[in-house]
């Protein structure tokens, strides 16, 4: 479904090009949930922009069998749309608003924004703007789902709601999800397969494949295992002075972590 391979992108900084990424090779199988995993300023915003085409990459290649829907970090909400008008964004655009009403209004209701449906953006927290998001990503009923910090801004148990809604519209529709997460018990309880990218410029440094159950990882002491590995692996990525680092933002993509 994505295949990646030899992808590097630089920027044009004070002192010159500022490479970002280098030699970036990833698979995501059709069906497959991968979580990507990294301190900020290591290129994860950068690569998904890449995947989704805003931005070109400097050499290498993207080739994907189907186009993707692209949750950014902002919520990128139309002010002059309701909650429900920009959840049917990409059906509208896609000649079928009017059909994807009642799926619509379903996955509002999910989201617990069915009473919101007819707010405006500006009359919503952060949170709740970003399930608005989710949910036109969604229901964009691309193969293909990119995302990038979905449940950043939720609290604790919204996140945890949502995770598990979003487990089951992947396992419905036969979805294939690349996740941008900094959180590493969320790509342990979403995703088959976690991949670290990091470094100056960033490029995959591990990946780890997880065997064991998505119901049975809460009490796994192999998952528990897996963590701690990753979190060293996390801390060798994360040097004084590194974290935090990035590329000027792109009008394209802004920021780069």
């Amino acid at each position: 479904m994505l295949s990646v391979r030899g992808v590097s992108k630089s920027y044009t900084g004070p002192g010159g090009p500022l490479p970002v990424l280098e030699g970036i090779d990833l698979t995501v199988e059709a069906g497959g949930f991968v979580s990507l995993l990294g301190p900020s300023g290591g290129g994860k915003s950068t690569l998904l922009n890449i995947l989704a085409g805003l931005e070109p990459p400097d050499a290498g290649t993207v080739q994907t069998a189907l186009p993707p829907a692209y949750m950014q970090q902002k919520d990128l909400l139309l002010p002059w749309r309701t909650v429900l008008d920009n959840a049917l964004l990409a059906p509208e655009l896609a000649g079928r608003g009017a059909a994807a009403r009642n799926e619509a209004m379903a996955l509002l209701e999910d989201f617990g924004l069915a009473e919101f449906a007819e707010a405006w953006p500006a009359q919503l927290s952060g949170g709740m703007r970003q399930r608005v998001a989710l949910a036109r990503t969604l229901l964009a009923r691309r193969g293909l789902l990119l995302l990038d910090e979905p449940f950043g801004a939720l609290d604790a148990i919204t996140r945890r709601r949502l995770q598990g809604l979003l487990l089951q519209v992947w396992r419905r529709y036969g979805l294939t999800i690349l996740l941008v997460t900094h959180d590493v018990d969320e790509a342990l309880r979403l995703s088959e397969r976690v991949v670290l990218l990091g470094g100056q410029p960033g490029r995959i440094r591990h990946a780890f494949d997880i065997a064991t159950p998505l119901e049975e990882r809460a009490a796994s002491t192999e998952v528990l295992r897996l963590k701690n590995t990753i979190l060293d692996e996390l801390e060798t990525l994360s040097p004084a002075g590194v974290e935090g680092t990035a590329a000027p933002a792109q009008a394209a993509g802004g920021a780069h972590g």
